[in-house]
């Protein structure tokens, strides 16, 4: 755990979220500023402070963050569509280093994005 790192806090329950999913591996919650009627932020419990810093190891957690978000979609209905999107780094949108990743849904999403 990275001893500032808000992500890390919620995954050991030092903070409160509205978790909507928990492995040992992940944990799913509520994006507090959501962007999107469904916006749930997926994240590993082990710190890691972006997509550029994952190694092989870390392959089968993300595999699993790929089928929870799967799973997340279909418990909230998103079955017209949805975006996961991950940001890496400033120029990327990335605003807490920790990987996470946004699944967004229930409204009509826009191309580009910003």
């Amino acid at each position: 755990m990275a001893q500032d790192c808000v992500f890390c806090k919620i995954a050991v329950g030092e903070l409160s979220a509205q978790v909507e999913m928990e492995n040992e591996d992940i944990i799913a919650f509520r994006d507090i500023h959501p962007e999107a009627p469904v916006h749930i932020l997926i994240i590993p419990k082990k710190h890691i402070a972006s997509l550029v810093d994952v190694t092989d190891k870390d392959s089968g957690m993300l595999g699993r963050i790929q089928l929870a978000a799967a799973e997340l979609a279909e418990k909230h209905k998103l079955d017209r569509g949805f975006r996961l999107v991950t940001n890496c780094g400033h120029e990327g949108g990335q605003t807490v280093e920790h990987l996470h990743y946004h699944l967004l849904g229930g409204r009509q999403l826009t191309w580009p994005p910003g």
